[in-house]
Order: structure tokens, then C-alpha cells, then sequence
């Protein structure tokens, strides 16, 4: 009699063991069903949620350990600190990020949303695990030591990492690994801000770029589920609070037009000063022989050389932010904190030392809000809103210039600053930066950083789809054609076997043949040949797939 229970809940135990077995075969061989589906995003997004959380405590550790206070202390306490201590701090932990960096991923590069795009597009839905997770690392080591970048880029990769996992644990196909990628960005984004619904519209805007409704309610599990981890571990509180602002701001519309104008060439100018200093950076190493890992501990040197003066640019900025928000800076300061940040944004980023574009673009868009609003009352002293609300406008112009997410971005806004109210001037100064910027560059920040390395997702899937076939696995032998094709490697019109379709296609255009010679590169030996007709093919079969993703 006594054995009854015991075995009874052996039996139940052993039940519940066998099923879970079962539903993680299932899974993993079987493929997600709906409900199943859900269940993984809200688990992702859990994760996700607490990775950053954890990130974002282990940047205030490090930042109380070495400057004394957090970032939403540290420019009024580092004016007090020595100034050798201010200088040689950034250095050391360029030391440390260019050791990791250049021991863990293979080209001495942090990741960040640029690659988390380029996953979701071409890669199934993953990225590097090893390479992530040590871009994580180096990120925070940058954040806490004296660069000057945001948080929200190496968060948002580090969610892919986990994403990534958990896709290749379950065999998950592309289209499932991007959704699950989708739910990790949204979760990371979500529980850095606080902003669940951003978080969900910045994962289909920038990292999907698509708003299929299969993919919503998954990514807005996630999204809610990070928000919900980082409002346990740091309250339900907004990330910046702001004074009260009249609302009679019709007739400034107008102002708030000519705002979105100044920002979206603010954020042009922010995003061509990154990318000439990283093209400086590379010319100086080249031309000095330079080791990759010193690289970042050199611009820890310059970034410390600015902090002595204008400490203001340590770390994420938001204390200079919320000053700007709240009114707390003069034009002219503004416009020197501007010129200051954007150099230091630059320089971080030419050290390669990691951390994102996200923050800077908030930190800029403010103080040039700032600015503007003083000359903007000082003009039109009748104008009956507060300078503070150009500040937060110009903070949401910028930022959704760099990043190319307008949508996102206004609701981010919203979010971060509990203020619904102000939403038709932050629009006309969002809609205006976004129309102008994304002409003078490849749509953003992140697509722009692609582009410089031959990822072509700015046109869209017919530009970057060809890239994802090999002509190694579209190419046939057929001997007839040898005679035609000695003429043809004779007329440089063959491809290499290693070569894609991005590479064979503009060869159609100068031959009529209607085929293309397949060679080895190192002696160029012909190996086969490649059809138009079946490159046509395949690039309309990926075609109708994504366009079935896009409205599912």
C-alpha cells in the first residue's frame, strides 16, 4: 500500500518525460506548429530580455568601477575625476576589446544590426555565434570604458545569437529562422528602452523589413516578453522624463518641417563622418602596419584626448540627452556637443571598438533640437511651445534618419518619454529627415554599412537574392559546347565556379549565346556551364518565395 503513491508518481513523471521527449523530436524533425511556435518566441524573448538586462548591468558595474557612476551620472562626476585618469581609462579598454576582438572573430570587427540583417536576408535567419557573443563582450567593455556608441546595436546581435541557437537546435527552416530572429531583436529592443511596441515595429521595419502577418504575433510575444524581464529587473519607469509642454504648436508646424530638414543633414553628416573615418583608419593602418588589435586602444587614445574637455561624450549620453530634453543647455553648447559627439561616434567607430549607432543618433537629434528651438523662439518669441519639445523632436528626426525605421523611432519617442501628446510635430520633423537622408545614402546606417561591403539590401531582394546562389549548383556539362566556349574565356565572358549569380548575371547581357562558360579560377579550366534560362529560373523561384513571405 505504501509503494502506491510512489509508483503512481513514477507513472505521471515518466509520462510527462515522455511527452516532452516526443514534442522536442517533433520539433526538431517535424517542424513548429503555430502554438509550439508562440512558446519558442516567448522563451526567446525571456532570453533575450535578460541578456540585455544583463548587458546593460554589466556597463553600469563597469562604469561605477572605473569613472565612480553610472552613464546617467558621469558627466557631472567626471569633471571631478584627474584628468591622466580620464585619458588613460578609453585606452585601456581599447586594449582589452582590441585582445578579444582579435581572438575571437575573424576579422578583428565587432557585430552589430548590420549583420542581424544580413542573417535574417541571406543567412537562414542566423548569425555567428562565436564571433557574437565576443562582440557582445567588447561592446561592453567599449560602453563602460570611454566610448562613444550605444548599447542598443550589440543587444540586438546578441539576441540573434541566441535566436540563432535555438533555429539550428530545431532544425528551424529560413523563414522560421528569421521569424525566431525577429522575436530576439524585438525583445532586445524592447527591454532596452522599455517599448514594447517599438520593439515590435523596429524588428519588422529594420531587421525583417517586412510586415507579414504571420510573423506579428510571435515577434509581439517576444517584444512584451522582454519588456515585461527589464521592467522586473529595473522598475516601469520611462527611460527620460519630461517637463510640460503647451500643446498650441499648429502654426510651428512649419518650424518643425525645417527641423526635419536640418536633422536629416545632421544625420547624414554623422553617418559620412563614420564611414571617412573608417576609411581613414584603414589607410593609416595599412600604411603604418599597425596590428588589428592595437587599432582600438588608438582611438581609445584620441576618444580620451576630446573626454578632458568634453567628458560629455563617454559612453551612451544620456545624461547629456536628458539635459537636452529637459532644457538644461544653451545653443551654443549644444552645437559644440554636437561637432564633439559626432567626432567621438566617429572615432570609436574607426577604431573598430563596437557598441551602436542607435544612442549617438538620440544624443545628436536632441542637442540639435536643442538648438534649434532657441532660434526658433528667439525669432518667434509668439511661438507658444517649449523649446524642449524641438528637443524631442529633433532627438526622434535623427535617430529614425540613422537608422532608416521611421515608424519605429516615433513610437520609440512615444515610449521612452511617456509623452503621446506631441505626436504630429515629431512626425512632420521624422517624415522630412527620413525623405531627405535615405537620398543621400543606401536608406540608412545599417544598409549603408552593408553596401561598403558589397551587400547590396538596399534595392531589395532582387538585388541581394542573387548572391545566395552558387553557380557551382546551377551549372550542367555540356560537351557540345566546348568549341564556343574556348572563344568565350578567351573574351573574359566565363565565371568562376566559387563565383553567384550576382557575378554571372551581367555576362548575359554581353553574350547571345544564352550560356556562360563555368571555369576554375586558379588555371581556368572549364568545368561546365551555366544556362540562362536556369539561372532565370531559380531567381524567380526565390522571387515568388519571398514576396509569399512578405504577405503570409
Amino acid at each position: 500500500m505504501t509503494d502506491r503513491p510512489a509508483n503512481i508518481l513514477r507513472s505521471l513523471r515518466d509520462h510527462i518525460l515522455g511527452q516532452a521527449r516526443e514534442t522536442v523530436h517533433v520539433m526538431r524533425h517535424k517542424g513548429l506548429g503555430q502554438i509550439q511556435f508562440w512558446l519558442v518566441a516567448l522563451l526567446i524573448g525571456i532570453v533575450a530580455g535578460a541578456a540585455t538586462g544583463l548587458f546593460r548591468m554589466g556597463i553600469n558595474l563597469v562604469e561605477t568601477l572605473v569613472y565612480g557612476t553610472d552613464d546617467m551620472g558621469l558627466v557631472s562626476y567626471a569633471v571631478f575625476l584627474p584628468w591622466y585618469w580620464i585619458l588613460m581609462v578609453p585606452i585601456i579598454g581599447g586594449l582589452i576589446v582590441g585582445i578579444i576582438l582579435q581572438r575571437f572573430t575573424p576579422d578583428g570587427r565587432a557585430r552589430s544590426v548590420a549583420q542581424v540583417i544580413k542573417g535574417a536576408a541571406l543567412s537562414g535567419g542566423r548569425v555567428e555565434g562565436r564571433a557574437g557573443l565576443a562582440s557582445a563582450f567588447a561592446s561592453m567593455i567599449t560602453l563602460s570604458m570611454g566610448g562613444s556608441a550605444g548599447r542598443e546595436g550589440p543587444v540586438v546581435h546578441l539576441g540573434a545569437v541566441i535566436s540563432s541557437k535555438v533555429s539550428n537546435w530545431i532544425n528551424a527552416d529560413a523563414i522560421t529562422g528569421r521569424n525566431l530572429m525577429g522575436c530576439a531583436a524585438a525583445a532586445a529592443v524592447s527591454a532596452s528602452f522599455n517599448a514594447p511596441i517599438a520593439g515590435t515595429l523596429f524588428a519588422l521595419e529594420v531587421v525583417l523589413r517586412h510586415y507579414a502577418v504571420q510573423a506579428f504575433a510571435p515577434i509581439v510575444i517576444a517584444s512584451v516578453a522582454g519588456s515585461i524581464v527589464s521592467r522586473l529587473m529595473f522598475g516601469d519607469l520611462v527611460e527620460f522624463t519630461l517637463p510640460q509642454m503647451s500643446l498650441q504648436f499648429y502654426s510651428e508646424l512649419p518650424a518643425f518641417l525645417i527641423l526635419g530638414l536640418i536633422c536629416g543633414l545632421v544625420a547624414v553628416a554623422m553617418m559620412k563622418a563614420v564611414f571617412l573615418a573608417e576609411d581613414i583608419g584603414d589607410s593609416i593602418q595599412d600604411r603604418l602596419r599597425i596590428p588589428a588589435w592595437l587599432r582600438p586602444a588608438i582611438a581609445g587614445a584620441g576618444l580620451g584626448m576630446i573626454a578632458i574637455a568634453f567628458p560629455h561624450i563617454i559612453g551612451v549620453g544620456y545624461e547629456t540627452t536628458w539635459n537636452a530634453l529637459n532644457g538644461n543647455i544653451t545653443f551654443w553648447a549644444a552645437v559644440i556637443f554636437v561637432a564633439t559627439k559626432v567626432l567621438a561616434v566617429a572615432v570609436t567607430f574607426a577604431g573598430r571598438m563596437g557598441g551602436g549607432i542607435f544612442s549617438p543618433s538620440l544624443m545628436v537629434g536632441a542637442l540639435t533640437g536643442i538648438a534649434f528651438g532657441w532660434v526658433a523662439l528667439g525669432i518667434f518669441p509668439s511661438f507658444e511651445s517649449y523649446a524642449t519639445l524641438y528637443a524631442l523632436a529633433g532627438m526622434a528626426a535623427v535617430a529614425a534618419a540613422v537608422l532608416g525605421a521611421p515608424i519605429s523611432t516615433s513610437l520609440l519617442t512615444f515610449e521612452m518619454t511617456g509623452d503621446w501628446q506631441t505626436g504630429l510635430a515629431i512626425l512632420v520633423a521624422v517624415s522630412t529627415s527620413s525623405a531627405l537622408a535615405s537620398r543621400l545614402v543606401h536608406k540608412s546606417f545599417f544598409l549603408t554599412q552593408l553596401e561598403r561591403f558589397g551587400v547590396h539590401m538596399a534595392a531589395g531582394p532582387q538585388a541581394y537574392l542573387l548572391a545566395t546562389f552558387s553557380i557551382k549548383g546551377l551549372m550542367r556539362d555540356v560537351e557540345a559546347e566546348t568549341g564556343t566556349a574556348e572563344i568565350m574565356i578567351a573574351q573574359d565572358l566565363s565565371v568562376d565556379v566559387n563565383a553567384t549569380l550576382e557575378e554571372a548575371m551581367p555576362l548575359f547581357t554581353k553574350s547571345d549565346t544564352g550560356f556562360i562558360p563555368v571555369v576554375a579560377a586558379d588555371d581556368m579550366t572549364l568545368l561546365g556551364f551555366l544556362y540562362e534560362v536556369d539561372a532565370l529560373r531559380a531567381f524567380n523561384q526565390a522571387l515568388v518565395e519571398t514576396a509569399r513571405e512578405e504577405h503570409s
